[in-house]
């Protein structure tokens, strides 16, 4: 029902996120989806990868901030107002979304999101019958 997606503590420097990037890249860690949010102090990148266990480690040995957290994936139509859809049924349950992005792998549109109650969440969605998508869904 989740996927992980680790969470990496951007130093607001330039090349940064070029550290990171190229960390990932020499160990031949494939970046599924990429989103970085950022203040005037630091910056967060949250991503979905190939090999998340590895990434993690590797990150660490490479002295970079890490955290690995399970968060929800649902695949969702290619029309507009499905992810709003979506979102209304955890509105509804009075359900806080802390944050969302969407990408595109292959044919499939997917959500992805962090919640502020997991539980009550997993219920919507399968009592909504809302189509997860698991790690082995985004395997190249």
């Amino acid at each position: 029902m989740t996927i992980r997606q680790l969470s990496v503590f951007l130093e607001n420097k330039t090349g940064y996120l070029n550290k990171v990037l190229g960390t990932l890249a020499a160990h031949h860690i494939n970046i599924i989806a990429l989103t970085v949010a950022d203040s005037s102090e630091y910056g967060i990148a949250r991503m979905i990868l190939s090999d998340p266990e590895q990434a993690w480690e590797v990150l660490r040995q490479n002295n970079i901030t890490v955290r690995i957290h399970d968060i929800l994936s649902l695949e969702m139509e290619s029309a507009p107002g499905s992810l709003a859809r979506i979102l209304d049924l955890f509105t509804a349950a009075d359900i806080c979304i802390e944050y969302v992005y969407a990408f595109s792998f292959g044919s499939k549109s997917i959500a992805v999101f962090r919640t502020d109650n997991r539980e009550k969440s997993i219920e919507i969605i399968q009592k909504n019958n809302l189509k997860s998508i698991r790690e082995e869904d985004l395997k190249l």
